[in-house]
C-alpha cells in the first residue's frame, strides 16, 4: 500500500500533468524588457523554492489581473492563473488570494479551483456565511452610507457605486483625476460620519464595517497551513500591510507604481504571472527532481581515495571532498542543476553513441559522434583530489564548471587567473587548470558558473580540477597521456593478477573494479557505497548515507576480492580495524559502523534544502544506525580472517589476535537482544541471522586455530554448540514451516538462508529445503528478492535488493537446485547498468533500479555466485 507521502506525490504528479504546463514554459522563456525580474530576484526565488513548506499569496485587482472593475473585465491573466493553480498542485505548497472584494464576487470573478484559497473582503471573509453574522444595526449603517454615496459621489461621471458584505466600494478607474479627488474627498467624510473605515486599495475606495486585515489573513493562512516561508505579492496600500509581516526568507512583490517597503518591484500583472510561472518550474524540479537518469547508468570513477559519479551524458553527478563522507562539491544526482555539476559536451546537440570503461581500468569513456570526453581520478596525495577530463574530437565542445560546494550551502566565487579558475572563498582550495580555455563566469548572487566552449579541431583539451592542492603545478596538457597510461597500467596489474571466473569474466573483472574503487587505500577502511540518499522507492524516505565503513559490509568486500585472489584490500581492512579497536572499550563494544577514518560517526541530519533523488526526501548524511546493536558483525570479521589465512597459508599474530577478540566478544554478548543484520528502527531482537553469525565467528576460529596449530579457549566450543543447539530449536516457526527473521515470529527473511550456506544446518535437511522454498514463495519476484514482508517500524517501499538474490542463487546451487540457479543468475546479469555497475535494489513492478550505487553488497554477492557457478552445467 502507498504511504500518505507516496499517495500525495502522486496525486500531485497527477495533477499537474493535467495542466497546461506546456504554456507556462513557454511563457517562461519569453522576453520581457525592463519587467522586474532581476538576477537577484531570480537568485531570491530559486532559494524560496525549496524551502519545505511554501505559500504564495496575493491581492487580485490590479496584481493578479489587470485592472480592478466590474466582473466581466477583471479575469485572472490565463497564465497567471494556470500557474497559481499549478503551484497549489505541488507538495506542501499553498496558493491563496486575499482581496478587497467580497468572497462570493472574489470567487465568481477569478474562477479559481478550490485548492486555491480564497479570502475576501480584506482579509476579513474565510467563508461564505461571515456576512450573515452582521447584525440589523450594521446593515443599517451600510444602507445610510451607500445611500449617501449615491447622493454625492455617485453622481459623477466615471463613479460607480457597489455593495459588499461588509462595505460599500467607490470604483473610480474611469473618473478624471479631479473627480476622483473630489469622489475620495467626499467618501472620506461620510465614511468618517457613520464610523467606518476608510480604505484606499487602488482604484477602489471602500468603506467597511471592519478593519483591513490582509496582513492579520495572512498570518492565519500561515499558520493553519503550517508554511516556513511566504511569497506576497500586491499593488494597493492594504498589501504594503500584509508584506510589512514578511520575514526571514519571505519575499514580498510591489507590482506596479506607488510607495513600497517590498524588495522587489515587477512592473505589471503580467511580469508577476511570469514570477509565478517561474517559481513553480524551479519549485517542481526541487520537489520532483529533474529527469531523472536511471541509477544503474550512472558509471563510476575511483582512484583508491576518491571516487564520483558520472552520468550517460559526461555531466559530473556526484562528488565530495576530501573525505568520502565530506560534503559534496557536485550533487546534481540529489538536487539538479543548482545542486552542482561539472558538464562537458557538444555545442551542437547530438546524441550519446556511448559510454565504456576502458578496458580493466576505471576511466570513463563517453563519445558523441564529433565530440568524446574522457575522465578519471588520478593518484594524489591524501586530501587532495584530482580531476581530469580530456575532450578530443573535432567538433565544438561546452563546458559547464559549476560546483556548489557542501551540497550547494556554502556560498563563493569565481576568478580566472590565466590558466587557472579559482573558486574563491571555500575552506579548501579547488583549482580548474584549463589550459587554452576561456571561461565566461557568472552569479546568482551566492553561487557562480563558468561556461566556455572549445574548439576541438586544434587538439584535445586538458581539464584538471584539483581539490585541496595548495601548490598546484602548471598544466602540462602534454603530458597527460602519459599520467592516463600510468593509471591504466596500474589497475591492469591489478586485474592481471586476479583469477577470474570463465562465467561472465568482464561482469567479475569489472565488479571486482567496483570492489577496489570502493576501498579507501589511505585507511583501509571500505564503503559500502559512494552516495548518499538514493531512494530505495522513488518519492519515499528511506534514503541512507552509505559513506561509511561496516564492519559487515567491508569484511565482506575485501573477502570476495581474497576470493579472486587480492589479498592487500583485506589486509588493509584488519589493520583499519585493529587500530579501531586499540581504541575501544572492549571488541564486544565495536559500533556497527564507522567514518573510514576510524572515528564515529556524527548525528545525523537531514540536507532541507536538497530535493532528492527523482525528488525522494529527505536527503540524509550521517547515519543513525551507528547507534544500534548489531552482534552479527562479528561473524563477517572471523570469516575473513579464516579465507585470508588459508589463501595465505600463513596465520600473522595480529590477525590472531583480532580472530580471538572477535570470539570473545561473542563470548560476552551472543545471547543479547539486537537490531540485526536489516537495521530495523525498532526494539531489539533475537534475529536469527545474528545468532548464525555469531555461530560462525566461533566456528571459524575453531577451524583456523586447527589449520595454523593455534590454541583455541576451551570455550569456544561449548559456546559454538549451545549457540547452534538455540538457533535450530528456537528459530524454527510450524506456521510458517521456514526459519524466520526473530525468535518467536513468523516473518520471514531472505538473510535466514544463512542457516544452511553458513554450515550451521547441513543442506540436505528438510528444515533448510522449506525455508528455501518458502523464501522463494514469499519473497522472490521475477529477477529479485525482497529482504522481508513485515512492517519494520518505516514508512515507505521498497526494491527487492541484489544481495537477497544473490543469497537465493546460493541456495540453490546448495540444494541442486542448480538450472533455477543458473536462470536467477541470468536475471541478475540482465539487471546490470550498460557499463557493468549495479545499484542496491531492484523494484520489479516498475523496473526501476534502487538505492546507492554502485553498491558493494550487489557486486561481492554477484562475484560469489559467479565462482559457485563456474564449471556447474549449464542447459
Amino acid at each position: 500500500m502507498p504511504t500518505p507521502l507516496n499517495q500525495s506525490l502522486a496525486d500531485s504528479a497527477l495533477l499537474t500533468k493535467s495542466l497546461p504546463l506546456g504554456l507556462l514554459r513557454a511563457f517562461v522563456q519569453t522576453d520581457a524588457a525592463d519587467d522586474g525580474l532581476t538576477p537577484q530576484l531570480l537568485a531570491e526565488l530559486k532559494i524560496l523554492a525549496r524551502t519545505p513548506g511554501l505559500l504564495v499569496a496575493c491581492n487580485y485587482g490590479g496584481t493578479l489581473c489587470a485592472a480592478e472593475g466590474i466582473s466581466t473585465e477583471t479575469l485572472p491573466l490565463g497564465s497567471a492563473a494556470i500557474a497559481l493553480r499549478a503551484l497549489a498542485a505541488l507538495p506542501n505548497t499553498h496558493a491563496a488570494v486575499i482581496s478587497g472584494r467580497s468572497l462570493r464576487d472574489l470567487a465568481a470573478v477569478s474562477r479559481l479551483p478550490a485548492e486555491v484559497h480564497l479570502v475576501g473582503s480584506h482579509g476579513a471573509e474565510f467563508d461564505m456565511g461571515y456576512a450573515h453574522g452582521l447584525s440589523l444595526a450594521t446593515e443599517s449603517v451600510l444602507q445610510q452610507a451607500s445611500q449617501a454615496l449615491a447622493e454625492t459621489a455617485g453622481a459623477y461621471r466615471g463613479i460607480s457605486i457597489e455593495r459588499k458584505p461588509v462595505a460599500v466600494s467607490v470604483h473610480t478607474r474611469p473618473a478624471s483625476p479631479d473627480i476622483v479627488a473630489t469622489a475620495t474627498e467626499q467618501a472620506e467624510e461620510i465614511a468618517r460620519e457613520h464610523g467606518l473605515f476608510f480604505i484606499v486599495d487602488g482604484s477602489v475606495l471602500d468603506l467597511s464595517v471592519v478593519e483591513p486585515s490582509k496582513a492579520a489573513a495572512l498570518e492565519h493562512l500561515r499558520s493553519m497551513l503550517g508554511v516556513s516561508a511566504a511569497l506576497y505579492a500586491g499593488d494597493a496600500f492594504s498589501d504594503e500591510l500584509a508584506m510589512a509581516t514578511l520575514r526571514g526568507p519571505d519575499m514580498g512583490l510591489r507590482v506596479g507604481e506607488g510607495p513600497t517597503g517590498a524588495a522587489h518591484r515587477l512592473r505589471d500583472p503580467e511580469s508577476f504571472a511570469r514570477v509565478l510561472a517561474i517559481l513553480f518550474e524551479l519549485r517542481r524540479a526541487w520537489l520532483f527532481g529533474e529527469d531523472a537518469v536511471g541509477l544503474e547508468r550512472h558509471s563510476m570513477i575511483g582512484n583508491g581515495s576518491s571516487t564520483a559519479l558520472i552520468t550517460p551524458d559526461a555531466k559530473i553527478c556526484w562528488m565530495s571532498h576530501p573525505l568520502p563522507d565530506s560534503g559534496s562539491l557536485f550533487a546534481h544526482i540529489l538536487g539538479g542543476d543548482a545542486a552542482g555539476h561539472f558538464s562537458v559536451g557538444p555545442v551542437k546537440a547530438s546524441q550519446v553513441l556511448g559510454q565504456r570503461y576502458v578496458d580493466s581500468t576505471m576511466i570513463v569513456e563517453t563519445r558523441w559522434a564529433d565530440v568524446t570526453v574522457t575522465d578519471y581520478l588520478e593518484p594524489a596525495p591524501e586530501g587532495i583530489t584530482s580531476l581530469v577530463r580530456v575532450l578530443s574530437g573535432t567538433g565544438t565542445a561546452r563546458i559547464v564548471f559549476a560546483p556548489r560546494p557542501d551540497y550547494a550551502n556554502a556560498p563563493f566565487s569565481m576568478e580566472a587567473r590565466g590558466a587557472e579558475l579559482h573558486v574563491v572563498g571555500t575552506a579548501d582550495p579547488i583549482i580548474l587548470l584549463a589550459p587554452g580555455v576561456s571561461f565566461a563566469i557568472t552569479s546568482d548572487g551566492r553561487h557562480a558558473t563558468a561556461t566556455a566552449d572549445v574548439d576541438l579541431l586544434h587538439g584535445p583539451i586538458v581539464l584538471n580540477m584539483r581539490c585541496g592542492d595548495t601548490e598546484p603545478q602548471p598544466a602540462e596538457p602534454d603530458d597527460e597521456t602519459g599520467r592516463r597510461s600510468a593509471v591504466a597500467h596500474h589497475s591492469r596489474r591489478w586485474v592481471q593478477g586476479l583469477q577470474l571466473p570463465g562465467v561472465k569474466p568482464s561482469l567479475v573483472r569489472r565488479s571486482a573494479l567496483v570492489l577496489r574503487a570502493l576501498v579507501h587505500e589511505p585507511t583501509g577502511a571500505v564503503l559500502a557505497a559512494p552516495t548518499t540518499s538514493l531512494p530505495e522507492g522513488i518519492g519515499g524516505t528511506r534514503n541512507w548515507d552509505y559513506r561509511y565503513c561496516w564492519l559487515r559490509d567491508g569484511s565482506m568486500t575485501v573477502n570476495a576480492l581474497v576470493d579472486l585472489g587480492s589479498t592487500a584490500e583485506a589486509e588493509g581492512f584488519l589493520a583499519w580495524l585493529g587500530r579501531i579497536l586499540s581504541h575501544a572499550p572492549g571488541p564486544e563494544w565495536l559500533h556497527p559502523l564507522y567514518s573510514v577514518t576510524g572515528a564515529p560517526l556524527s548525528t545525523e541530519a537531514i540536507i532541507e534544502s536538497l530535493p532528492g533523488y527523482a525528488g525522494s526526501r529527505p536527503v540524509r548524511i550521517g547515519n543513525a544506525a551507528d547507534h544500534q546493536v548489531q552482534l552479527d558483525v562479528f561473524g563477517p570479521i572471523a570469516e575473513l580472517i579464516d579465507a585470508l589465512s588459508a589463501r595465505k597459508g600463513v596465520l600473522s599474530d595480529p590477525h590472531w589476535e583480532l580472530m580471538v577478540q572477535m570470539a570473545s566478544a561473542v563470548l560476552a554478548r551472543w545471547q543479547e537482544a539486537d537490531h540485526g543484520i536489516w537495521e530495523a528502527r525498532r526494539a531489539p531482537r533475537h534475529h536469527i541471522y545474528t545468532k548464525v553469525m555469531c555461530w560462525v565467528a566461533l566456528d571459524r576460529a575453531l577451524r583456523t586455530a586447527a589449520r595454523h596449530g593455534r590454541t583455541a579457549p576451551p570455550a569456544w566450543g561449548p559456546a559454538a554448540a549451545t549457540i547452534r543447539e538455540e538457533v535450530l530449536r528456537e528459530g524454527w516457526d510450524g506456521t510458517a514451516n521456514s526459519y524466520t527473521v526473530a525468535y518467536d515470529s513468523p516473518d520471514l527473511d531472505a538473510a535466514v538462508l544463512h542457516i544452511g550456506l553458513s554450515g550451521l544446518l547441513d543442506v540436505t535437511d528438510q528444515r533448510f529445503l522449506d525455508t528455501v522454498t518458502a523464501v522463494e514463495r514469499e519473497l522472490r519476484v521475477g529477477p529479485t528478492v525482497f529482504r522481508y514482508r513485515y512492517d519494520d517500524g518505516l514508512p515507505g517501499l521498497e526494491g527487492g535488493f541484489h544481495i537477497c538474490t544473490t543469497w537465493l542463487i546460493e541456495a540453490y546451487i546448495a540444494v541442486g537446485r542448480i538450472e533455477e540457479a543458473w536462470d536467477l543468475f541470468d536475471q541478475l546479469v540482465n539487471l546490470f547498468g550498460p557499463t557493468g555497475l549495479l545499484p542496491e535494489e531492484y523494484d520489479p513492478g516498475t523496473e526501476t533500479h534502487l538505492g546507492n550505487h554502485p553498491q558493494a553488497y550487489s557486486h561481492l554477492g554477484f562475484i560469489r555466485c559467479a565462482r559457485l557457478l563456474d564449471g556447474l552445467p549449464k542447459n
